[in-house]
């Protein structure tokens, strides 16, 4: 996909990746960029900043996300590109097991990881297959492919999501829809933040969002369903189809190095 004269959503726009896309599709040359947030004045502030809209969102609210295709659809005519990118973090907590977490994060996670996407899809999908085209780039994560060391809730929901992105793939390609999942590592963002070092995903180190956006870019010029700006990412994926109990040892070898994350 060309960027240019495109009609972008992304959701999750205030901050971090989400900011760093709406900037680099501005640059690119979009003809409107439209960031959604939860947080209404930071992706107001981004909008004002590119010279896009910014808008208030719940991407956990499936009447407001239809709600603002609708609206972006009424004045613009069209999406051309929705990028599901909210995502929210939390830890397994104590005592660490994999089932730590409440039940409030894991729903979270879930809503926010997968439903939104699902959200989106459906309200994007019948424009787009009666144009027969449109474009979805849906956040994810390396521990979507891989895993994320003491938080199993977001390495479950990540899983999922990238499984729904292959679902849009395989069942909407022949309508000429077109899917990519942007599976990053560590990044420099308000997330990554809250955990000490960055944890395991940054044994391979924190890259900024710009560079993610950057990733992003050349991955939709080439329309290529996995976009991985750490490419290592790749070679440990490779690793863990080739042999998966030792994958697995090397990741119980791997949360022995460096413990529970610290958020």
């Amino acid at each position: 996909m060309d960027i240019r004269d495109r009609i972008v959503v992304v959701t999750g726009g205030g901050n971090g990746i989400g900011k760093a896309l709406c900037e680099a599709f501005a640059g690119a040359g979009a003809e409107a960029v439209v960031a959604a947030d939860l947080d209404a004045a930071a992706a107001e502030a981004v909008a004002a900043a590119i010279g896009g809209e910014g808008h208030g969102l719940d991407v956990r609210d499936e009447d407001a996300v239809r709600a603002l295709v609708e609206d972006v659809e009424r004045r613009h005519g069209r999406i051309d590109l929705f990028c599901s990118n909210a995502g929210i973090i939390a830890g397994d907590g104590e005592p660490w097991y994999a089932t730590s977490a409440p039940n409030a994060t894991w729903q979270a996670m879930w809503e926010i990881h997968v439903m939104a996407h699902v959200y989106a899809a459906r309200a994007c999908l019948p424009a787009m297959i009666e144009r027969g085209e449109g474009y979805f780039l849906n956040t994810a994560s390396a521990a979507g492919l891989l895993n994320q060391v003491g938080d199993a809730a977001y390495s479950t929901t990540k899983h999922a999501a990238i499984g729904f992105a292959e679902a849009l793939a395989i069942t909407h390609g022949d309508d000429g829809i077109k899917v990519s999942c942007l599976c990053p590592q560590a990044v420099d963002t308000q997330m990554i933040a809250s955990v000490e070092g960055g944890g395991t995903a940054g044994v391979d180190g924190v890259i900024s969002p710009a560079q993610v956006a950057e990733a992003v870019l050349a991955g939709l010029a080439d329309e290529r369903f996995l976009i991985l700006p750490h490419p290592q990412v790749e070679e440990y994926r490779q690793r863990k189809a080739q042999d998966y109990d030792r994958w697995l040892g090397g990741m119980r070898k791997l949360r022995r190095r460096f413990g529970n994350p610290t958020i």
